[in-house]
């Protein structure tokens, strides 16, 4: 490993001096979230974070769906971006990966753990959250909870008048372009997301957070990635359908797609869901997230998702959420429902986590691929040398172009 795991006596010095062991669990609290972003290593707190802080569980059906295993894949050796040749292996070592799996025709070609990881094993999803949080937006809006995307939010949830949300479509904020205020520079200590990581371990409302934003910008005009529009979403979700987060995801997602383990999701002191990052869940259960949509959100035979939802989940629909140099966007990819886009021909599509989490899905190579990572580079500062998020889509194009051999 590139650095080595401070020891307790640090971390007692991060949450503030002499404490006792009664307080052990806020140490290890105060201490992983101080630490994020710091270049620490992070890999066995990833796997770990249901004894960190408070979760809620989606259990697993009792017979859970396993995948199928396909002929065995083996990955390039090395692939290309931004005019140099990356060694996968390398690259595979320094995002500190724990889980990689690829699946081709919903067949396991290929399943590889270290680090922390394991079949068994939850990881934490950061932003994965995002695009799952979506999924069970779009089931509530299939059962008729919420009438459109075309509504204000504030007709659902009136704690927000007043706020940056006031009069917001719903399709702006879960198409990333609610137009409030908000910094998601995780090298930066005063930034937005920075103080909602640090409400969520110190203890706190999130629902007090999102209520006291700011606007910025005109809705509508402008693609800016901010983790706040995903925790309102998730608080309409609870609104509209009378059920946490977890409750219904574990209802409408966890049993019908016989997850083969249980899901977890960080509450808040008052028991909201962190929609914005907080799911745990092993590689196999989030493939089967990815496969769900590379089926246009059906399942087996039974429709979870209507199609239309997958659709325009899935593709850009206004000039500020297309991929490439875009002056009406704050990066290189486009934007859908909760789901990063990429340009090209081929349709692909992909969930993205800090730190390296990735459900990438190529519809046109019948390809899924799952990623979780600890990459300790990644906050360190704003480039993408240490985000290697780019990079990362460019190892999956090469893993597809390679299935063809």
């Amino acid at each position: 490993m590139k650095k080595k795991l401070l020891g307790i006596t640090a971390a007692v010095s991060v949450a503030g001096g002499a404490l006792t062991l009664n307080y052990w669990d806020s140490i290890q609290r105060m201490y992983f979230v101080g630490t994020l972003f710091t270049g620490e290593e992070q890999y066995q707190n990833f796997a770990r974070v249901k004894e960190l802080f408070p979760v809620s569980t989606m259990e697993a059906p009792e017979q859970p769906k396993t995948f199928p295993t396909g002929k065995k894949l083996s990955l390039p050796e090395s692939f290309q971006y931004d005019n140099q040749t990356i060694d996968t292996a390398q690259f595979l070592e320094e995002s500190d990966t724990g889980a990689l799996l690829i699946l081709q025709d919903g067949k396991i070609r290929y399943e590889d753990y270290s680090l922390s990881g394991g079949k068994n094993v939850q990881w934490l999803s950061m932003s994965v959250a995002k695009s799952v949080t979506s999924l069970a937006l779009g089931i509530a809006i299939d059962e008729g909870h919420i009438k459109s995307i075309e509504q204000p939010v504030t007709e659902y949830l009136p704690l927000l008048k007043g706020s940056a949300y006031d009069g917001v479509r719903i399709k702006d904020i879960l198409q990333m372009s609610s137009g409030a205020a908000w910094n998601e520079d995780y090298s930066n200590p005063d930034s937005e997301v920075l103080k909602m990581g640090r409400l969520m371990a110190a203890g706190g409302s999130l629902d007090e957070f999102i209520a006291e934003m700011k606007p910025d910008r005109e809705p509508g005009t402008f693609n800016q990635y901010n983790s706040a529009d995903t925790q309102v979403l998730g608080a309409l979700l609870a609104k509209t359908t009378g059920q946490s987060l977890n409750d219904y995801a574990a209802k409408n997602i966890w049993q019908p797609l016989g997850m083969e383990h249980p899901g977890y999701w960080i509450i808040d002191d008052h028991g909201r869901a962190m929609a914005f990052g907080g799911l745990n869940a092993t590689a196999r259960d989030y493939a089967k997230i990815g496969e769900l949509y590379r089926h246009n959100g059906n399942w087996n035979g039974q429709q979870i998702v209507s199609s239309q939802w997958v659709t325009d989940s899935t593709r850009a629909d206004a000039p500020h959420l297309l991929p490439g140099d875009n002056p009406l966007s704050d990066y290189s990819l486009g934007y859908g429902y909760q789901w990063w886009l990429m340009d090209g021909d081929e349709g692909e599509y992909s969930a993205i986590g800090v730190y390296n989490q990735f459900i990438y899905v190529n519809p046109s190579r019948n390809l899924t691929i799952v990623k979780l990572s600890a990459n300790s580079d990644y906050g360190t500062d704003d480039t993408e040398a240490t985000a290697k998020e780019l990079a990362t889509i460019e190892l999956f194009r090469a893993i597809g172009q390679n299935l063809t051999k």
